[in-house]
């Protein structure tokens, strides 16, 4: 079967795009991951009574509990912005995904 220069085109955007999907969902993952990290990190801050340590680079040191949750609740507000606009690219990719798998199917179909 001979397929148009257009359907061509098509197709290989379709794949640009079920590339670019597959590099959303890894981020993605990677954001929840460390959004979970963050808010385990945030309830054990908040069950101790004991001093409070953070790791910067590869010393350790002693940091105010209060400071501490503030820093892990802007965190915790960024990833979940970050998710969100991936999740929001990930829908729009998916709807133009979609369309043109559907353009693609109707081309070949009327080809046959």
């Amino acid at each position: 079967m001979d397929i148009d220069k257009e359907t061509q085109k098509k197709i290989q955007e379709l794949q640009i795009l079920e590339h670019n999907l597959h590099s959303l969902m890894i981020q993605k993952q990677a954001f929840q991951l460390e959004l979970n990290e963050t808010l385990n990190a945030s309830e054990e801050v908040n069950k101790t009574n004991d001093d409070v340590y953070k790791v910067t680079g590869s010393i350790m040191h002693k940091v105010d509990k209060v400071s501490v949750l503030k820093e892990l609740e802007e965190k915790r507000n960024i990833l979940e912005l970050r998710l969100k606009a991936i999740e929001k690219q990930e829908r729009l990719l998916e709807l133009r995904a979609k369309e043109l798998q559907e353009e693609a199917k109707k081309t070949l179909k009327s080809k046959k």
